[in-house]
């Protein structure tokens, strides 16, 4: 299963590289897309090549869909909209941070569910839908991890928790 991830030009790549972290290093099948797969260049300066255009993503084979925040005007289009949608009737796990969540809202895959929009916290996940604020890309990553079941077990959870979010040392 693939886990993709949205990208555009001006988004925000420091909002989702935790979590894209967690994804390689778990032995995830990560791949960027873009709506046209060519070259984008993020909000922070970096160009990045994309692995192929999202109409040629097989979306039977779709474990996750993560959308960045930045200028979503540009992704703002039917074959993003599309996807969205046939991912969330699948129970997909659609992860959107900061700009990304209003792309999710204009997609009509938020209704009825408990989202940073609707509700008073920097990260939440309903189902298969995983929303947060740009300051809660820590929470995001350790949240979409655990519905992708990324952690072997609750002390790998308990020491991702405490070195990504608390700052504690690692242990030897």
């Amino acid at each position: 299963m693939k886990d993709i991830v949205l990208l555009y030009d001006n988004c925000c790549i420091y909002e989702i590289v935790i979590l894209n972290y967690f994804q390689k290093c778990t032995g995830g099948d990560v791949f960027f897309c873009s709506v046209d797969g060519n070259v984008i260049r993020a909000m922070e300066g970096y160009s990045i090549n994309t692995d192929m255009p999202l109409n040629d993503v097989d979306l039977s084979q779709v474990r996750s869909l993560i959308v960045p925040g930045g200028e979503i005007a540009q992704i703002d289009r039917p074959v993003v909209m599309d996807t969205l949608r046939i991912l969330n009737d699948r129970g997909v796990l659609i992860a959107g941070i900061c700009a990304g969540v209003d792309l999710l809202e204009r997609a009509g895959i938020l209704d009825g569910r408990k989202t940073v929009h609707s509700e008073d916290v920097d990260c939440i996940r309903d189902g298969n839908i995983l929303t947060a604020r740009a300051n809660a890309y820590v929470d995001f990553a350790i949240e979409a991890g655990k519905a992708l079941d990324l952690f072997e077990d609750e002390r790998d959870l308990r020491e991702t928790v405490d070195f990504w979010k608390l700052f504690k040392r690692a242990q030897a």
